[in-house]
């Protein structure tokens, strides 16, 4: 029976929030395996001079550990 682990990150850009997310899932596929499903659970922006200058968010993500290791 597969094991899921679930970690918190959190992920940025300067661009858009769909940007940030994608950042997050590139990010952590590098040293994590198995991804299954990212769920957002806080999304924040910075504001300067009335403008925003970077999306964030606050994200679960979670993986099967490897059995055969």
């Amino acid at each position: 029976m597969p094991i899921v682990k679930v970690i918190e990150i959190i992920a940025s850009s300067d661009k858009s929030l769909e940007d940030a997310l994608r950042n997050a899932v590139t990010e952590v596929s590098k040293t994590i395996h198995n991804v299954d499903s990212v769920y957002v659970k806080d999304i924040k922006v910075h504001v300067k001079d009335g403008q925003i200058t970077t999306f964030g968010c606050i994200c679960k993500v979670s993986f099967r550990l490897d059995e055969n290791r």
